[in-house]
């Protein structure tokens, strides 16, 4: 199968497209200049594949200036907007049959639980960005099968998360950030690939999916879990003012989150390889 992919080149394009390459699928990347050029000229790049994967977006951990925000804000929005335009340029025949898009869990608010039915969302810049990332597939083609993924914390090897804090931890100069009570929503790379790859093995798995482990778990219960795959303490915690330091507003990403529920994925009986943050960390420090 031709699949054609946005983002391609950052970690989760290439997590995801080493899964569909085992698979025997044919990846092909849609180069960024393309979707700051012309419709025309991205439509053309369309033209025959069969699956379109959307992974474009700057990273949302930055510091969040004027500028930050916009680039952040178009890199999804106005990108995902480029594309609907240039598929309803094609003709029908010429269309992918698919879209599978990444989202992020950052769409909900941060108090309660929640699964794909609920509209309890964040009125931030987080929620406000992924609610419009979501809305600009609204004008999509009727023909043309949606399946968007609202993403949790992605842990692998070369994920930032994990980058940024082995040496902290390794050094048992590791800890729970702020007061520890927020709930940490993550998912292993490889669960997150294994979720590309079976929603475009078949139709009729269009939709909606919260895509995190089946697991709730705390910032602190993360910190406990980490320090006891690396064997080292974890008693230094991260004061909330010292984020604002480095990130400013931004530090709510790591302050502040949802407990997720992957309720429709259960329902379709998708099984997670990693569905706890033991077996997720006993891999990536394996």
């Amino acid at each position: 199968m031709q699949i054609k992919m946005t983002g391609a080149s950052g970690y989760l394009g290439e997590v995801i497209k080493k899964e569909l390459i085992e698979k025997r699928h044919q990846v092909l990347p849609i180069s960024r200049s393309f979707l700051y050029g012309s419709t025309d000229e991205l439509a053309a790049q369309l033209k025959g594949t069969q699956v379109l994967i959307n992974l474009a977006g700057a990273p949302i951990l930055q510091r969040w200036t004027s500028h930050n925000k916009q680039v952040i804000y178009e890199s999804r929005v106005q990108t995902t907007s480029k594309l609907v335009k240039a598929i309803q340029k094609m003709n029908e025949d010429q269309r992918p049959q698919k879209v599978i898009s990444a989202s992020a869990v950052g769409i909900y608010a941060v108090n309660g639980s929640h699964d794909e039915k609920s509209t309890d969302f964040d009125n931030g810049f987080v929620g406000t960005v992924v609610k419009d990332w979501e809305n600009a597939w609204k004008d999509l083609p009727g023909n043309v099968e949606l399946t968007i993924f609202r993403l949790g914390v992605v842990l692998g090897k070369e994920a930032q998360t994990i980058k940024k804090l082995w040496l902290p931890f390794k050094l048992g100069l590791g800890g729970k950030i702020g007061n520890g009570k927020q709930p940490f929503p993550f998912v292993h790379e490889k669960d997150v690939a294994r979720a590309f790859t079976w929603a475009l093995d078949q139709s009729g798995r269009d939709g909606i999916y919260n895509l995190a482990a089946p697991q709730k778990i705390t910032n602190k219960g993360f910190t406990k879990a980490m320090a006891g795959a690396l064997k080292r303490p974890a008693i230094i915690p991260v004061p909330e003012f010292a984020l604002r330091v480095v990130y400013g507003k931004a530090a709510t990403l790591l302050t502040e989150s949802p407990e997720v529920i992957p309720r429709e994925l259960e329902k379709q009986n998708f099984e997670f390889s990693y569905p706890d943050i033991e077996s997720t960390l006993k891999e990536i420090t394996g």
